[in-house]
Parts: C-alpha cells; sequence; structure tokens
C-alpha cells in the first residue's frame, strides 16, 4: 500500500511540475504578416521574355538583345528574379530580389551579376497609383571606373503582363541619362 501511495504522489508531482513548466514556458512570437506592399511585389512572380536596350554611348544605336526572366516569390515578403541573357555579345546572368520593409516605409532591393563584383543596393517606392516603383542606388560608373555615381531604376506596370524597367544614371550637370530600357513581357 506504501509502495501505490508513494508512486501516486510522484505521479502527482510530475503533473504538478509539467503544468508549472508549460505555464511559465515563453510563447513563441507571432510571426509578421504581408502587408499590401508585399502583395504588390506578387505580380511580378513568372516566367519573362525580355527586349533589352542598352545604351553605350550618347548618340549612338543602342545595343540590342534579348533574354529571359524566371521570378519567383520567397514566402510572402520577397521576391527573387534569376536574369539570363546577353550583354555585349557575351553571356549574361543577374540575381534581383526585391521586398518590402516596414520599418523603413520603403521598398528594398538588391542586384548581383556576372560581368561585376559590386553588390547593388536599393530603396524606393511605388507611386500613388500603384503602377510605377522607382528605386535609387549608388553604383560604379560605367563611363568613369572608379568612380560611384547615382542610379534611378524605374519598374512600371503596363498591364499583368508587361512592364518596363528604365535604368538613369546622374551626371555631374545634374541630368539623368538613360542607360537602359527593358520590355518585359509574359511567357
Amino acid at each position: 500500500m506504501k509502495k501505490f501511495a508513494i508512486a501516486g504522489f510522484a505521479a502527482g508531482l510530475v503533473a504538478v511540475a509539467a503544468l508549472l513548466v508549460a505555464q511559465e514556458a515563453p510563447k513563441a512570437p507571432k510571426m509578421p504578416e504581408p502587408q499590401k506592399e508585399h502583395a504588390w511585389l506578387q505580380q511580378l512572380v513568372g516566367q519573362w521574355q525580355a527586349d533589352v536596350e542598352a545604351f553605350m554611348e550618347p548618340g549612338k544605336p543602342a545595343e540590342k538583345s534579348q533574354g529571359t526572366e524566371s521570378v519567383r516569390a520567397l514566402g510572402g515578403f520577397w521576391v527573387v528574379a534569376d536574369f539570363k541573357g546577353t550583354a555585349m555579345g557575351q553571356p549574361f546572368a543577374g540575381v534581383f530580389t526585391l521586398g518590402y520593409d516596414p520599418a523603413k516605409a520603403k521598398y528594398i532591393g538588391s542586384w548581383v551579376d556576372s560581368m561585376g563584383s559590386h553588390l547593388w543596393t536599393f530603396e524606393g517606392a511605388v507611386d500613388a497609383a500603384g503602377k510605377t516603383l522607382t528605386l535609387e542606388a549608388v553604383g560604379p560608373c560605367p563611363m568613369k571606373p572608379g568612380e560611384m555615381v547615382k542610379f534611378k531604376e524605374v519598374m512600371e506596370i503596363k498591364s499583368k503582363d508587361h512592364r518596363i524597367f528604365t535604368s538613369s544614371m546622374q551626371g555631374e550637370d545634374g541630368k539623368w541619362t538613360t542607360g537602359m530600357i527593358i520590355n518585359y513581357r509574359r511567357q
């Protein structure tokens, strides 16, 4: 009888200890939810054909090429774009990330590619109409090696199957020069 009483007492202690531990265990923090700004990114997801015009020198015709871009969602917070094509007659690949930072109240992104060692970082905003994302960056000047200049990258949503990307560089005179235009059409 004593064995049953001791066993019952021990089982009761274990149950009380388990309840205390369960009550004092910290609760996991609530995971953030994607916001409406994150939802804007989802329209970029898919397979895209890219018609590229690169303006290498002022007053000269654009160098034209084609490429493809595969854009995937990373959770509800980010999109990752893998670009493949050619540039200056050479194979070219790049990776673009784009998300929204609620703390900064800005869209943020990055770009790396197979023709340079610079890690591009971007910040910007979508216009009131929700059709144009303008990102700003500082990067290497293609005309003056070793010098950094301001860039403006504009993504305009024309329709669910067409968007236009325009990259411009700010000159010493403060004027913006278009360096690249890409027409993306959904495949």
